[in-house]
């Protein structure tokens, strides 16, 4: 009798990844791939305190740092905690919550926009506001959504006139 065939599906495909810890366990290349298969959300969707992750740095893929990097960003001892969202009708606005929800701190606008991932739009989290700090004013984030209440976001650093490069993965949840 023949031995059924070993399924090369990957590990978290969009309908699978239900949870942050989910995502956490994807390396970076299938993270990319879920990310362009994914929706874009409605601003209204993505309305009050959502909880975040980090999930994965490109430039850390795999090996000891890495593994390092993400059971720390599992861990109740990661200072970032979500992003919280103030939509409104085409624009919108949100911060950042870290250490225990107790400060929020760099502000966002919030917009639908074609993303730096690919030939697709994102929602756009842009930091380049003049109350935030120098060095957290060059960075992009946009995300999209996997299924409802779970979000996958990427970090991007335009600084000059340098192409954008993708920082990190980040997730968040409603739920």
């Amino acid at each position: 009798m023949a031995r059924p065939a070993r399924s090369t599906r990957p590990t978290a495909a969009p309908h699978e990844a239900r949870t942050l810890d989910d995502l956490l366990a994807v390396p970076p290349d299938r993270l990319a791939a879920l990310y362009a298969g994914a929706a874009v959300p409605r601003l209204d969707a993505v309305a009050g305190d959502l909880r975040g992750r980090m999930l994965a740095w490109p430039a850390l893929a795999r090996g000891p740092v890495a593994a390092l990097l993400r059971r720390w960003a599992a861990s109740s001892r990661f200072p970032w905690r979500g992003k919280s969202f103030t939509p409104a009708d085409e624009r919108g606005e949100g911060i950042n919550r870290v250490v225990l929800d107790r400060f929020r701190l760099y502000r966002f606008e919030t917009f639908i926009g074609r993303s730096r991932a690919g030939a697709f739009d994102a929602l756009q989290l842009d930091y380049d506001r003049p109350d935030n700090p120098f060095f957290i004013r060059p960075i992009r984030d946009e995300i999209r959504e996997l299924s409802p209440g779970l979000y996958l976001g990427q970090a991007w650093l335009e600084i000059g006139s340098r192409p954008p490069a993708l920082v990190l993965y980040f997730g968040l949840t409603s739920a």
